[in-house]
């Protein structure tokens, strides 16, 4: 639990640790894709729909959780519901730590490619060369590790530590993702990206998959539901508000993935204007890694402009990947871990678990879809406990306090029970879109996109938590009762 020194110095600080949490690669190599893919300007309006039915929510509830009880989602999800439902927490808190493991990979990858345009390695003599000459060797093992090393970092620095990186590199971040903004809309024919990217066709709103799409995105760049705010929330002073943060962070993330859109749209259809469907179809990787670099190449000063986007990119992995070796050690010292032996053991086993998806990229693409999925159940069972608690007692007891700047209304609890019910919608669907025309061929442990995959890894962690959940409860119970210096919601 938080001791009264452990707190952000500021709401500024706060915010700018939140922001970086929730700003990733996701909206910087996904979000362009996803939106181009899916009727630019259409896309736009689902996506602000489920930021509000959606993001939110979940950005408060974890706020209230992790401030309310000053646990990570174990000791939060035993507190709030009891000791029965431990196994909830700790699936939390599995499916962002599994993340974790080939997220660095990813900040590996980015690293590379950052060193690689400074040396003037990046692009190669064609579009995937340096990219095929790296993926799945030692090197990228070796910018793993580097990518660890440098979570474990910052997080050894305590609180104060996260939130001292925040303040450099969240600043850095968004000033480089504006310079490279700017840059882009200033090119030759700039305008028909800007006019794909925001203007809608009403019409195309008819199609199901642009909204299921649009969830999916929210989902993933908002990093609500995974848990994370929760962990960084265990720090929030007494005094601070939870639902007007969560409508900062939520906009705030969601305008730098706007920011990233222009960005890329901009410079595709500028630059290649023709082979534009194919590069915006193209996937994360390759849209990043490949066609990113090639399109920098022709446009002045290309390769100060690249170095400035591979740079923004490891900035915001870095922050993410704080994030989630934060909750990590949390849910490790909530069963009674010192935190030095918690942020050890979390580094090693990230560095440990990381290899498979450095050395392999078919294990990194499971990984990402296995785990994908998996926050969609997260998601559900955030809003699972919120309405067995008793969704207008939550609201009046965890965030209408007396510090509040703003009161949530009754409209939230209506929200959390959609959340359930987009949790559960979100899950069938991708499943259901991954069971192929041999469905018994599906069923391997690691494969690409299938949902053979998914249920397997899914039905292990399952029952092994559950096996365990008595033991996690006591132990998380045992260290809330040990524990001194809890910071009250209400102090």
């Amino acid at each position: 639990m938080a001791s009264r020194s452990e707190v952000f110095t500021s709401r500024w600080g706060m915010l700018l640790a939140m922001l970086g949490m929730a700003v990733g690669t996701g909206n910087i190599w996904r979000f362009p894709r996803i939106a181009a893919s899916n009727g630019g300007g259409s896309f736009l309006v689902a996506w602000a729909v489920f930021l509000l039915a959606w993001s939110i929510p979940l950005l408060i509830v974890e706020f209230a959780m992790g401030k309310g009880t000053r646990r990570g989602p174990l000791g939060a999800f035993v507190k709030t519901l009891g000791p029965g439902f431990a196994w909830m927490g700790a699936w939390v808190a599995f499916v962002a730590t599994a993340i974790m493991f080939y997220y660095s990979v990813v900040m590996g990858w980015t690293i590379r490619f950052f060193v690689g345009t400074l040396t003037g390695e990046v692009p190669g003599a064609t579009p995937s060369a340096f990219w095929d000459g790296f993926h799945s060797t030692p090197g990228a093992v070796l910018t793993h590790a580097v990518a660890m090393g440098l979570g474990v970092f910052v997080v050894s620095k305590g609180v104060r530590g996260i939130e001292t990186a925040a303040k450099v590199l969240i600043p850095s971040l968004i000033a480089l993702v504006i310079v490279l903004a700017i840059r882009a809309v200033t090119l030759p024919g700039a305008s028909a990206g800007l006019a794909f990217l925001f203007t809608p066709d009403w019409n195309a709103l008819a199609d199901y998959r642009i909204w299921l799409e649009a969830l999916t995105q929210n989902a993933w760049d908002t990093g609500a539901g995974w848990g994370l705010v929760v962990s960084y929330a265990v720090y929030m002073r007494a005094r601070e508000d939870t639902a007007l943060n969560a409508f900062v962070i939520g906009f705030g993330n969601n305008s730098m993935s706007l920011l990233a859109g222009i960005m890329v749209l901009c410079t595709v259809f500028s630059v290649m204007p023709d082979a534009a469907g194919e590069i915006v179809g193209a996937g994360n990787e390759g849209l990043t890694f490949i066609w990113v670099p090639q399109l920098f190449q022709q446009i002045p000063g290309g390769r100060f402009f690249q170095a400035i986007f591979f740079l923004a990119l490891v900035f915001a992995a870095w922050t993410s990947l704080v994030a989630m070796i934060e909750l990590a050690s949390r849910v490790l010292m909530d069963l009674g871990v010192s935190r030095g032996r918690a942020i050890a053991a979390v580094g090693t086993a990230g560095l440990l678990f990381g290899i498979p998806s450095a050395l392999r990229l078919e294990v990194f693409q499971n990984q990402d879809w296995v785990w994908g999925v998996g926050l969609m159940l997260s998601g559900f069972f955030f809003a699972f406990a919120v309405l067995r608690y008793g969704v207008t007692r939550f609201r009046e007891t965890f965030i209408n306090h007396r510090d509040s700047d703003i009161r949530i209304g009754a409209w939230w609890d209506w929200a959390m029970r959609l959340v359930a019910v987009e949790a559960v919608v979100l899950t069938v669907w991708w499943l259901w879109s991954a069971r192929g025309e041999d469905f018994a061929a599906t069923w391997t442990l690691f494969s690409a996109y299938n949902v053979g995959s998914v249920l397997i890894q899914f039905g292990i962690v399952l029952g092994l938590l559950l096996v365990l959940n008595r033991w996690l409860a006591a132990s998380a119970q045992s260290e809330s009762t040990a524990g001194g210096g809890v910071v009250d919601a209400g102090d």
